[in-house]
């Protein structure tokens, strides 16, 4: 089997619209949660998110293109097109053919869909925008991608909660792994701020009434993200070869399902996965310096993932530095994942943590060092990055310094 390099990154979400200003306000430790501007939030109980603010497609998009794509995919053909320049692929007929696309996303084009049904059901029009089918469907972000690179390989949007770019990217990995495919562009894409969505959110009583504080004692929930980050992958021995610049390896994939209960976590089920992606990369729980959780700052979420870890890794819990890098993003639903492992891609590089921001007060059942409010310089060789979704589905990925 071929070892794994990754060899491009993009990224735009709210700290930054390119990967360099992502992590520069990640390592600053600078939330990019505020009020919400794009939408009216007079008859929500909360006001904030963590949202691309002032993001127009004018820079990136002509109009008449534009006109075909959700915001969400037009995030994912921005990120896209910074993970290819970043990996200086040189494009020729036979890698096209064999280059596969796998994205994920939670929710899709839900926001034009939501415009749809005020034109039908507020409005009492006959009609809606004629393109709210192909804006709409989830894969619209993989398809965009396809025709922005002239790439014919595989190409398919995996859905699963907020695990979607989990999945899609170790879907990737085996992909590359295997010899399946010879290079891959894979990550997630969501942009969930409509009032509809956001009325559903509030249903469920999860999101916070200021911010996202994961792992401190006086968290109040999550707070909803959006944004986009995409992965060229490629066998390690072809990146070395033409020389491209490597930014950690992708060593290992887990997944599980809890198979209990359709939006309570379960730690069973996440040690499954981390056990998974420990073994899927052939190493032991004591060569893991670092683990970007999953973090949502719920309730239920973040001392079901501390006993997991715990479970684990047993007494080397004790030495793991672990970071909610959502605290500062937000949670981006089917983007999360790749948000988040592009964090810690980028912490591995560098040689930096990203810490978990808004931090306040110690919580007895969340007892593990979790990098609060400063990033710290740290010298790790593999790094998890954990996703633990509704519906019980579980994605870990496992990434070695180069």
């Amino acid at each position: 089997m071929r070892r794994v390099a990754i060899t491009g990154l993009g990224v735009i979400a709210s700290p930054g619209r390119t990967t360099c200003e992502f992590w520069k306000s990640l390592l600053e430790g600078r939330s990019a949660i505020a009020p919400l501007e794009s939408v009216d939030c007079t008859n929500l109980r909360f006001q904030n998110g963590a949202e691309v603010r002032g993001y127009s497609h004018q820079p990136y998009f002509e109009d008449r293109r534009a006109d075909f794509m959700d915001r969400f995919a037009q995030f994912a053909v921005i990120a896209a097109r910074e993970a290819v320049q970043d990996a200086a692929v040189e494009w020729t007929p036979q890698l096209r053919e064999n280059t596969a696309i796998i994205t994920g996303s939670c929710v899709g084009g839900q926001s034009t869909e939501d415009l749809g049904f005020v034109e039908v059901y507020k409005l009492a029009h006959n009609r809606v925008h004629p393109l709210t089918i192909p804006k709409t469907m989830s894969n619209a972000g993989a398809s965009h991608i396809s025709m922005e690179f002239g790439i014919t390989g595989p190409s398919f949007t995996i859905s699963t909660a907020c695990s979607s770019a989990g999945h899609a990217i170790g879907q990737a990995f085996w992909m590359i792994r295997s010899g399946m495919v010879d290079l891959a562009l894979t990550g997630g894409s969501e942009a969930p701020f409509s009032f509809g969505i956001l009325k559903a959110w509030e249903a469920m009583r999860v999101v916070s009434p200021d911010t996202c504080r994961p792992f401190s004692r006086d968290r109040h929930g999550m707070i909803l993200g959006e944004g986009s980050a995409m992965l060229v992958l490629e066998p390690l021995e072809a990146a070395q070869a033409r020389g491209a610049r490597i930014h950690a390896e992708l060593v290992g994939f887990g997944m599980s399902a809890d198979a209990c209960h359709i939006t309570q976590p379960s730690m069973e089920g996440a040690a499954r996965a981390m056990r998974g992606a420990l073994r899927d990369a052939a190493i032991e729980p004591e060569q893991i310096g670092y683990i970007n959780a999953h973090g949502t700052a719920t309730a239920a979420n973040d001392p079901t993932e501390t006993a997991a870890i715990r479970n684990v890794f047993g007494s080397h819990a004790n030495q793991l530095a672990i970071s909610s890098t959502k605290s500062m993003h937000g949670h981006a639903l089917g983007a999360a994942a790749a948000l988040e492992a592009a964090a810690a891609v980028l912490a591995l590089r560098d040689g930096v943590l990203p810490p978990t921001a808004n931090y306040r007060m110690p919580d007895p059942e969340c007892d593990l060092d979790v990098v609060p409010n400063r990033a710290r310089s740290a010298q790790v060789e593999y790094a998890l990055s954990n996703s633990f979704a509704f519906g019980g589905l579980n994605a870990v990925l496992a990434f070695r310094k180069v």
